[in-house]
């Protein structure tokens, strides 16, 4: 995956359109910018998570950290959105950490200023509802797949929605994701 080549609002029309001064209004506020060496967290269970970020490079790992074993949950790549989505939407500690997996930069926007435009701004809030309601679909989904599809069936799914993972995310990572022991995720790649 590339550097960043899109900016937050560009990324935001995506899901519907947005006006001029909607997408100045926004990228005025866009602003906060963070750099993570590798392994370091953007946020750990029990912060409250204030900004959502966009990753323009690099690369992300969510993950419920457990005392028996890390459950991942999730990746971010550069062009997407991250954030503690329950913390930064009700203001609670995060349950879940999200960790860089090798030196990624973001950049990001306060709650309050985004939750401020949202308000303000109709379009806005419709792009906001799409993109919930996308990420919802994408969420039942893969819950689904975890559920009814055996392991290879589970590989075959994540390498058509997003190949690029296997090449970014370390087996170990892609294999707890798939529910999975990564000798199994090996086997399976291997076969």
């Amino acid at each position: 995956m590339a550097d960043l080549s899109i900016s937050p609002s560009e990324l935001i029309k995506k899901a519907a359109p947005l006006s001029e001064v909607v997408s100045q209004n926004l990228e005025a506020v866009w602003k906060h910018e963070r750099t993570l060496k590798a392994y370091e967290f953007l946020v750990q269970k029990g912060q409250k998570e204030h900004y959502m970020y966009l990753i323009k490079s690099g690369a992300l790992r969510i993950f419920y950290p457990a005392a028996e074993k890390e459950i991942c949950v999730g990746f971010g790549h550069p062009n997407e959105f991250i954030t503690s989505f329950p913390s930064f939407v009700e203001g609670l500690p995060s349950e879940f950490c999200i960790q860089a997996l090798r030196k990624t930069t973001l950049v990001g926007i306060h709650r309050n200023n985004f939750m401020s435009l949202l308000n303000k701004h109709a379009d806005l809030e419709r792009c906001w509802r799409i993109m919930v309601e996308k990420a919802l679909i994408g969420r039942i989904e893969r819950e689904a797949e975890m559920l009814n599809g055996n392991p290879e069936a589970r590989i075959e799914k994540l390498l058509q929605r997003s190949p690029y993972v296997f090449q970014q995310i370390p087996h170990k990572y892609i294999a707890s994701y798939l529910g999975m022991a990564p000798e199994t995720l090996s086997r399976k790649l291997n076969s």
